[in-house]
């Protein structure tokens, strides 16, 4: 697989997972080896120096996030998100 395309699809798969996947996953999913992996990311991370989103290192994975500087921006956003409703059942 070109570097452009396992570029894409670790995008891809971490934007989607929202949650951190681990090395191991990415690198059965791309059919890569570990250095190729760290090296990539580590690639990928300085390419978003400039962008909203950032790829951290979380234990043994990563996880695509927004950048810590941009949260008085987020959180007003993600605070109007609407609260489920409880049926009277659920409050008792």
């Amino acid at each position: 697989m070109e570097m452009q395309k396992i570029k894409a699809t670790i995008e891809a798969i971490l934007f989607a997972a929202g949650r951190v996947v681990t090395q191991e996953e990415l690198i059965i999913a791309l059919e890569i080896d570990k250095n190729q992996l760290e090296e990539t990311i580590k690639n990928m991370q300085e390419e978003f120096k400039d962008r909203g989103i950032e790829i951290i290192k979380v234990e043994n994975g990563y996880q695509l996030c927004s950048k810590k500087e941009y949260y008085e921006y987020i959180y007003p956003i993600l605070d109007k998100r609407s609260k489920p409703n409880l049926s009277t059942a659920a409050l008792e």
